[in-house]
């Protein structure tokens, strides 16, 4: 899996980097593919187990000083439809959770302002829960003192049962609502950080009209 997770990453990051100053992120959980990635240009690691799967994850990315995504997961992706129940509210146990990798991370020589976090929609969580962490979305954000935020609900699953959509490339309308509902429920829309979609530009479009009626209301409450 490692030589093969290699071979379909290395070289097309190779490539964007030759012709692109753009930012490369690696999706991995192995630490030898991500340092490979990192020193092929890539420069950043998303690691969906937020550094519990590969011990050497953690100071690899230190070593490299790179900016690593830091998910919270329970269990592996096997196991996590298992593991969707929490004591009390599912936001507090992500938040106390996703709080131990962040000082986890740190501890290895991450730095806050190096890590990005994302609360994992659809892993280990069933659909009441991912619907509660995108209404408590400001909840999230608040509770982590400025940390990007990264939020990716781009076709999955959850949004499959609630529409009744089995096709996944057929959820871009509800993924584009799940985006937008997120910011305006979040305390403060303006700190939004990044959305992982499949569907750029419908996600663009969307967002630039939300920000747009924000702008609005912001200068409006102004004038008063």
């Amino acid at each position: 899996a490692i030589d093969e997770e290699k071979e379909r990453t290395i070289p097309v990051i190779k490539a964007i980097r030759q012709h692109s100053e753009i930012p490369i992120s690696i999706d991995t959980r192995h630490a030898v593919v991500a340092e490979a990635a990192l020193n092929a240009g890539a420069d950043i690691v998303n690691d969906v187990s937020g550094g519990t799967f590969d011990p050497n994850m953690l100071p690899t990315v230190s070593k490299q000083m790179a900016t690593m995504v830091i998910m919270h997961m329970r269990g592996i992706p096997e196991t996590m439809e298992r593991m969707t129940q929490y004591d009390g509210c599912v936001v507090d146990g992500v938040v106390m959770e996703l709080q131990k990798r962040s000082d986890a991370a740190k501890e290895a020589g991450i730095h806050r302002w190096q890590q990005v976090l994302d609360p994992g929609i659809g892993f280990a969580k069933d659909v009441n829960g991912n619907l509660s962490l995108l209404k408590h979305y400001g909840k999230l954000q608040s509770s982590f003192d400025g940390i990007p935020f990264l939020l990716g609900t781009s076709r999955k699953g959850f949004i499959g049962k609630i529409t009744g959509e089995a096709i996944a490339k057929e959820r871009d309308y509800g993924s584009l609502s799940s985006c937008v509902a997120a910011i305006c429920l979040a305390d403060n829309p303006n700190n939004f950080s990044i959305l992982r979609v499949h569907n750029v530009k419908g996600t663009k479009q969307g967002t630039q009209v939300l920000d747009a009626v924000l702008s609005t209301r912001k200068e409006e409450n102004s004038k008063e």
